[in-house]
């Protein structure tokens, strides 16, 4: 299949440096895009997803700043916008699990970490570049949900699950809002994917006791969640789809 409508598309990764957001860009690279490569604590990463994507036939642009400050996020929307001349595609990617904790053990600055992390940063990604979106008579806005948001999550995941939750409930409302601004707006939810995520957060025993609950029989690679985005990416293939979650899981659920 050609995505070739994606050369020279501004599309701007939230979390690009590891893990799917890196899959994504160095794929959308291979296809001639604009990429802004996000970045918060990883630089070395970030520049090597960069240097990919330009040795694929892209471009890139590096951005950095903590998506858990909105300040920050306009900043970085803003910076990607103003040098490419526009904005195209958001994908709010950015997110982590900020350990497992039983809710009865959350503290406030825990919560807030997570919260502002996965919820509040794409409300506030989505804030930023609505205005772009509109000026230009569209676009199209993907989050990155999860199977949590579904399922509550695995042992100590339930605040991380509620922020998902959240992100998958304004994925809806937003596109309910701005559908007749030509911007659509969608979701990717990842089962249990083999990153630097899991690497952090679980255990090789968590990791196969999830293996043995999906139908396929084996976790999922970054590339395995791509085609999900690229499909949402492109008007010609998703035109008449929006307020959709993508469930990308191996068959581990079945909504």
């Amino acid at each position: 299949m050609s995505f070739d409508e994606l050369r020279g598309k501004r599309i701007l990764i939230t979390g690009a440096s590891t893990g799917i957001g890196a899959a994504l860009a160095r794929r959308l690279g291979g296809f001639g895009a604009r990429v802004g490569v996000h970045y918060n604590a990883s630089r070395d990463a970030a520049e090597q997803v960069a240097a990919d994507v330009r040795a694929a036939g892209g471009d890139a642009q590096l951005l950095t700043g903590d998506v858990r400050d909105p300040a920050a996020v306009t900043r970085l929307i803003d910076e990607f916008a103003d040098a490419q001349g526009g904005l195209d595609v958001l994908v709010c990617n950015a997110g982590d699990m900020g350990g497992r904790s039983r809710m009865e053990d959350v503290d406030d600055a825990l919560y807030d970490h997570v919260m502002d992390l996965n919820a509040r940063s794409v409300f506030a990604s989505a804030r930023a570049a609505i205005p772009r979106l509109k000026a230009q008579g569209g676009g199209s806005i993907i989050n990155t949900t999860s199977i949590a948001a579904r399922s509550g999550g695995g042992p100590g995941v339930g605040l991380y699950a509620a922020g998902k939750g959240f992100v998958s409930t304004l994925t809806r409302t937003l596109a309910k809002e701005h559908a007749a601004d030509g911007i659509r707006v969608n979701a990717v939810a990842p089962g249990t994917i083999d990153t630097p995520f899991h690497a952090r957060h679980s255990s090789a025993e968590q990791l196969e006791g999830a293996r043995r609950t999906i139908p396929m029989g084996r976790l999922g690679t970054p590339e395995d969640c791509v085609g999900a985005y690229l499909f949402l990416a492109c008007e010609s293939l998703s035109g008449y789809v929006t307020g959709q979650i993508i469930e990308v899981n191996g068959g581990q659920l079945m909504p």
